[in-house]
């Protein structure tokens, strides 16, 4: 297992603070500003967003300071570091579109990419299952 830290943090359970709300709060814990500290994603099909910090920071100290910050509690919304991971999900593939092809895509440093160990390709969703070598080369 990986002893390097994940830049990014899940909010599970905001269906009570919409994006506005959660970025404020998010800035005031972290002493940030969104999009020069931290980025937003909200998944709303999922109840979650997660937070991605532009810079190293302490995760771990973020999450804890979110556990213990009165308003976090009051919305009863929870924290924790997003896991390391090697595969991500592709979605929206053009029909037809061949393995070799994304591969070649995620491996161009250009793309943010790295060495592919593997692609599932899901045709009838128009999705992919790409993984990577390393967690680094899924950014």
């Amino acid at each position: 297992k990986s002893t390097e830290a994940s830049l990014s943090v899940v909010f599970e359970n905001i269906q009570g603070c919409n994006l506005k709300c959660l970025i404020m709060l998010l800035e005031s814990i972290s002493g940030l500003a969104v999009d020069d500290g931290f980025t937003v994603e909200v998944i709303p099909e999922r109840n979650v967003a997660v937070a991605t910090f532009i810079k190293t920071t302490d995760t771990e100290g973020f999450v804890r300071k979110c556990s213990q910050n009165k308003r976090v509690k009051e919305l009863k919304i929870t924290a924790r570091p997003l896991e390391l991971t090697r595969s991500i999900k592709v979605e929206n593939l053009p029909a037809g579109v061949s393995s070799g092809c994304i591969s070649g895509y995620f491996r161009s440093p250009r793309n943010g990419g790295g060495t592919v160990s593997d692609v599932q390709l899901f045709p009838e969703k128009n999705e992919a299952i790409v993984t990577f070598c390393d967690h680094k080369g899924n950014v």
